[in-house]
């Protein structure tokens, strides 16, 4: 099961009021699109948008004239926005973790607790999966990726080992995580030694860092004045990003610091642990 991560620090800061309208970037499974939707009647609207087909297909929540429903990605924002003809937004949320689903349900290589295939595509639409990059990428393109999106400091050994491997052709997580295995020195560490790696892959196959850029451009400028913005990440690279933007932005900030769970959150949901929530106001238009 899904749980929405810092849902009332998210609804503290978005501060629905009645008859209001806001825009869920990355609805996933309706948890905080449903609590917005609680505080902003009898009137106010929310535009949902999910970029993964099948999370859009067995969504729980009905579309109706409150909520609009759209299966597409963020980093069309402004258009999606102008083909809904939905105006007056007085907040809009960004909340750039995994589905649950992603990891337990669909099958597409996203962990590493699973023997897969590795897709790691978010849009079936997409060409380009984590097979193509580690069969198809020179050593440098590899390296780069690792080094970049996932701040992996052993990038050019696990590149040069899926360089040397690959004449069979590398297909499920379970082949790459032995591949990495090889590659890294073996020592006590908190995290799995594929985890770097696979989030490298999974940033570079949907373009995770570019796409965020855009839409947060896109964001503040279709934002009414005083309406808020609302962003949870889940990785440095991301929270890098965030913390740029509001800062060099049209923006007020309103997180010094950015928000993290509680540790009572973070019992009930571990997914949550890395969770980093920054929000900001427009102060003019």
């Amino acid at each position: 099961m899904h749980i929405p991560v810092l849902k009332k620090e998210a609804l503290q800061y978005l501060d629905p009021k009645p008859n209001e309208s806001f825009i869920d970037c990355t609805i996933s499974e309706g948890g905080h699109t449903t609590a917005i939707l609680e505080k902003n009647k009898p009137n106010g609207k929310v535009l949902g948008i999910e970029l993964d087909k099948d999370i859009f297909d067995k969504l729980s929540l009905s579309q109706t004239e409150r909520l609009i429903l759209v299966n597409d990605s963020y980093v069309n924002l402004k258009e999606i926005v102008k083909k809904s003809k939905f105006t007056s937004i007085n907040g809009i949320l960004f909340d750039l973790g995994m589905s649950s689903w992603h990891l337990e349900e669909s099958g597409r290589g996203f962990t590493f607790l699973k023997d897969e295939p590795l897709d790691m595509r978010y849009s079936l639409e997409n060409d380009l999966t984590a097979e193509e990059i580690v069969n198809n990428y020179s050593q440098k393109e590899i390296e780069k990726i690792l080094e970049e999106y996932g701040e992996e400091r052993f990038a050019k050994r696990i590149a040069k080992r899926i360089i040397q491997t690959r004449h069979r052709k590398i297909k499920s997580t379970f082949q790459l995580i032995e591949i990495i295995k090889k590659a890294v020195p073996r020592k006590r560490t908190k995290i799995h030694p594929a985890t770097r790696t696979f989030q490298a892959l999974r940033i570079a196959v949907n373009d995770e860092l570019n796409n965020l850029e855009k839409a947060l451009f896109q964001a503040a400028e279709i934002l009414e004045k005083d309406g808020r913005i609302v962003i949870i990440s889940f990785h440095s690279l991301e929270d890098r990003i965030v913390k740029n933007f509001f800062k060099d932005s049209n923006l007020k900030i309103l997180t010094k610091k950015p928000v993290i769970p509680s540790q009572e959150e973070i019992k009930i949901n571990r997914r949550s642990r890395s969770a980093k929530l920054r929000a900001a106001t427009k102060v003019r238009t």
